[in-house]
């Protein structure tokens, strides 16, 4: 596996309705590192975000999209996002706030 820093797991966060309407219930989405795993992400989310108690971290790994323009066919870039549960004393995540 790759050294992959705390800083370096999160890559962005998905802005899409399903996420936002997810963010009431505490439930933030990101894309991440594609060799993170859970524990990575869940300190990665707790360093960044001060204030912040991840209670869980759900991962899925999304396949690239097969594109074709003309005859040429090829395939967009695999990507891997993670669904982040704070815990109900954490403190909200500020990028979220003002969407």
């Amino acid at each position: 596996m790759a050294n992959v820093q705390y800083y370096d797991v999160i890559l962005k966060p998905v802005v899409t309705e399903k996420s936002m309407n997810a963010m009431a219930e505490k439930k933030y989405t990101f894309f991440v590192h594609p060799d993170a795993n859970k524990f990575m992400i869940k300190e990665a989310v707790e360093k960044m975000f001060e204030g912040t108690k991840v209670a869980s971290v759900n991962t899925m790994n999304i396949s690239g999209k097969k594109k074709r323009r003309g005859m040429v066919t090829g395939k967009t870039a695999a990507a891997k996002k993670a669904i982040v549960q704070l815990t109900e004393d954490s403190a909200d995540i500020e990028i979220f706030s003002g969407l």
